[in-house]
């Protein structure tokens, strides 16, 4: 279902930019022959850069897990009542970017804080690439602003961490070819009776991806100490892959860790003048409230720029690697 929900969106974005290209074509056409529709190609001209910027994030996302869900979990820093308000505020943020972009969200646990706000989020973003998006947020968030909290109207600096990682399934599938696979037979040692012992029923087998060897040699019959055997390595198989999930959840683990409050990826100044910058991209908007009902694409595109290319928005982030 959502290899059927990316094709779909590949197929409805084809559509769009060619619908749109149709349009300024003919926009372009009546301009020629005298026709005052300069404010009409603006307009469309800002909606097609909007959708290619969009294809293009979609583009950059090339890691393992970058499709998958993910799962976010936001704490407040020290600073009581005030720190507690400003990760309430980014827990609307990325529900609100989430609803724009068509994903659905559910709240795994809240904790209210005391007075306002709260004192830790997680939820879940259950859509298509949200992961690979969501990425860009790993990291501390830093808000200036005047205190509604301060009967003196002092400035106030609060921090809250935001850490984002995918949704891996439950089921580990494991799949067993057979070119990788050597089958041996040989003669039962031991004790188990004359047919056991005189015939070549034992069964090696050798799983050379991992270097696994198992085998069997307690039944009479090869063909079942070869089932047997085919247990043993499948449980052997599964057991690799849940240690590797389980090193990939320590990996995890260990960058959360890695976040601390002096560390800040983004600063968001509401007084005494109004901006959003981004450490890393160094991009910076003025226009503050739309970033904080959701409008992230801005700073997820530069992210994912810098990420691949190094370049920052300074440095013209917003072109693609050719």
């Amino acid at each position: 279902m959502q290899e059927r929900k990316r094709l779909e969106d590949a197929v409805r974005d084809d559509r769009q930019i060619a619908a749109l290209t149709g349009d300024l074509d003919t926009l372009f056409e009546l301009g020629r022959e005298g026709e005052d529709v300069a404010a009409d190609i603006v307009r469309e001209m800002k909606q097609y850069a909007a959708r290619l910027e969009k294809l293009e994030t979609a583009m950059l996302l090339s890691g393992a897990n970058d499709a998958r869900a993910a799962i976010m979990t936001i704490h407040p820093g020290a600073g009581g009542t005030e720190s507690q308000d400003w990760a309430e505020m980014l827990l609307r943020m990325y529900l609100r970017w989430a609803e724009r972009n068509g994903m659905a969200t559910v709240l795994t646990d809240r904790l209210e804080g005391e007075g306002a706000g709260i004192k830790s989020a997680t939820f879940e973003i259950n859509g298509v690439n949200a992961y690979g998006l969501l990425q860009s947020e790993i990291g501390v968030h830093r808000l200036v602003r005047i205190s509604p909290f301060d009967a003196n109207a002092r400035r106030h600096t609060s921090f809250a961490s935001v850490f984002v990682y995918p949704q891996i399934d439950d089921e580990i599938k494991i799949e067993i070819r057979q070119d990788d696979l050597r089958i041996d037979t040989f003669r039962a040692s031991g004790a188990g009776g004359q047919h056991v012992n005189m015939t070549d029923s034992a069964v090696r087998i050798t799983h050379f991806p991992s270097g696994i060897v198992v085998q069997c040699q307690n039944e009479r019959s090869q063909h079942k100490n070869r089932d047997s055997a085919f247990k043993q390595l499948r449980a052997r198989l599964f057991e690799l892959e849940l240690e590797k999930k389980r090193e990939e959840s320590r990996k995890t683990e260990d960058a959360k860790l890695d976040i601390n409050f002096g560390s800040q990826i983004r600063s968001y100044v509401l007084a005494p003048y109004r901006m959003i910058k981004d450490h890393r991209t160094k991009l910076a908007v003025g226009d503050v409230d739309p970033v904080l009902d959701g409008d992230l694409e801005e700073f997820i595109h530069a992210y994912l720029v810098f990420r691949k290319t190094g370049k920052t928005a300074s440095d013209g982030s917003g072109d693609l690697p050719e």
